[in-house]
């Protein structure tokens, strides 16, 4: 049984909730990731993805100095170090997650578990098979449709 220690990628970025979202981009951009944990010192407080800067910062018009405490992911999923892998796999695959975080019993991360690490580090075809869950076409939210989704997203044409 294969543990999330073996296989997590340790030493990952993290930024401040004070942080702007201008350097979290930075951050994403020079480390080639699209995503970064937000901790309070080690204390994991949420994830911000590009997605969520797309999303909740340009999107609305928010300014690029934006603190990352106003526009981050704060029902953030996470798994433990000491967690089996497939478990881990399996959160990722029911909450349609292609990365997640590692804490210990403190929260306080101590690395990132992804698809990746476990198809280059563990068994490429059970991340494979996660992949392909993860990967299922959700419904979309139509209630609060823009002029800017087009005649596809019900938007004016």
């Amino acid at each position: 049984m294969t543990r999330v220690s073996e296989l997590m990628t340790r030493g990952v970025r993290t930024l401040s909730p004070s942080d702007s979202v201008a350097l979290a981009a930075q951050a994403m951009d020079e480390l080639d990731i699209g995503a970064i944990p937000v901790c309070d010192g080690q204390r994991l407080m949420g994830m911000l993805t590009d997605r969520d800067i797309v999303l909740r910062v340009v999107a609305q018009k928010l300014p690029l100095e934006t603190k990352l405490s106003d526009v981050m992911s704060k029902d953030i999923k996470w798994c433990t170090d000491s967690d089996n892998v497939d478990a881990a796999m399996n959160q990722m695959a029911g909450y349609q997650i292609r990365r997640i975080p590692v804490v210990d019993l403190d929260r306080k991360l101590v690395g990132m578990l992804s698809l990746g690490d476990t198809a280059a580090k563990g068994d490429a075809g059970k991340a494979g098979d996660a992949l392909k869950i993860i990967s299922q076409p959700s419904e979309p939210d139509r209630s609060k449709q823009s002029a800017a989704s087009g005649p596809a997203g019900g938007g004016s044409s």
